[in-house]
């Protein structure tokens, strides 16, 4: 079981059909209010958002073990920003991060996987007054050699929606749980709630044009038949796997 945020307007582009029946089409944004960045860019989106930041600093990140990012956060607590960090304890490099942001004040909290569902905290989020950066890049100390995509958001909405996604995961760290409502929208989670198979499976349904899918590891049997049958209905459909992880093998063959 693997906690994910994701940003779905992203997604449903990607699919290039429209949102599922039962939700609100999502209003169109410009380039000024998401941006695209891919590879050790990121990290330079990363430390705007960071150095830049007057009232508020949420990251929750699976693998933080860049020292440069640490310094970062000490230094806008430091200045009197709202700092807090969420990480995931089964990364040796995020218990090691952790323990410095403990000795430099900085307040920060350990996300409460559960190990009886094999479960990680996969969430790779920056909330930075009122901006946010959502995607797939951790921040491990070789992670900008990876190629990766993270989507920078202005949208006011989107990002109260990370925000609070944020403050629910912060909560349970800290023992209060108060889970969110599930919610049809353009940010989604998963653990809780299925938010993102629903928009996903929903999105590949409804393609009519294209599907492009950039995929770490694809083993799902759903998604993968969800995959032909858009194909079956005549959308162009291409997929980029990962030849490193052996598990892709059989979604290679199978598509």
């Amino acid at each position: 079981m693997v906690r994910v945020v994701c940003l779905l307007l992203f997604l449903l582009s990607l699919a290039g059909c429209s949102s599922p029946a039962s939700a609100t089409p999502p209003s169109p944004r410009s380039s000024a209010e998401v941006r695209l960045w891919q590879d050790a860019s990121i990290f330079t989106l990363v430390d705007r958002l960071i150095g830049s930041a007057h009232r508020r600093v949420m990251v929750e990140m699976y693998e933080l073990g860049r020292a440069e990012v640490v310094q970062a956060l000490a230094a806008a607590t430091a200045r009197g920003v709202d700092v807090r960090v969420i990480t995931d304890p089964t990364v040796k490099a995020s218990r090691d991060s952790a323990a410095k942001l403990n000795s430099l004040h900085v307040p920060q909290r350990a996300y409460p996987v559960d190990d009886a569902r094999h479960q990680i905290d996969h969430v790779k989020l920056l909330v930075a007054d009122g901006e946010a950066a959502v995607g797939g890049m951790n921040w491990g100390r070789h992670s900008d050699r990876n190629h990766d995509y993270v989507l920078e958001i202005r949208v006011a909405i989107d990002v109260d929606r990370v925000a609070s996604i944020f403050d629910q995961d912060w909560n349970l760290a800290g023992g209060h749980p108060s889970p969110l409502a599930a919610v049809v929208g353009t940010v989604s989670q998963t653990a809780p709630g299925g938010e993102i198979r629903f928009a996903l499976e929903s999105a590949l349904y409804h393609a009519a044009h294209r599907v492009l899918a950039e995929v770490y590891t694809l083993t799902d049997a759903e998604v993968i038949a969800d995959l032909v049958f858009a194909h079956r209905r005549g959308a162009v459909v291409r997929v980029v796997l990962d030849p490193n992880q052996s598990c892709n093998q059989r979604a290679f063959a199978l598509l």
